[in-house]
């Protein structure tokens, strides 16, 4: 599973991208109401997001990244208040986020994979 799969599985599952052309998880583009759930989401799975992009009728906002708040992209803090700050600054933007899916979740979801090498050993052995 790539973590655009499981973006799409288990982030943005029910939910309606906004940029039908998007061919990576930083170019999905959600409303306001699903972009909350977006980020409800993605910490209650423990991902960070680099980079909060807005868009107000196909024009950039604005973006926020964790480092401009001096945080880690693993704190929920710190895309939650730069989403109600963005949303606070004008109503009917578009919202799209920069994620980071840890290594050891992705690890988990690819179980590696039997080598030759492992195959052959294990063959001997027998």
């Amino acid at each position: 599973m790539t973590e655009l799969e499981f973006l799409q599985t288990e982030i943005f599952k029910g939910l309606t991208n906004l940029n039908k052309k998007a061919t990576e998880a930083k170019e999905y583009k959600f409303d306001e109401a699903d972009f909350a759930k977006v980020l409800e989401r993605a910490e209650y799975n423990g991902l960070g997001l680099y980079s909060i992009t807005s868009w107000l009728k196909r024009t950039t906002f604005g973006t926020i990244t964790h480092e401009d708040q001096s945080k880690k992209a693993t704190d929920a803090r710190w895309y939650n208040r730069a989403y109600i700050t963005m949303k606070k600054r004008q109503e009917g933007l578009t919202f799209a986020a920069d994620f980071k899916v840890p290594a050891k979740m992705m690890a988990r979801l690819n179980p590696v994979e039997i080598t030759k090498y492992e195959e052959t050993v294990s063959s001997e052995e027998e």
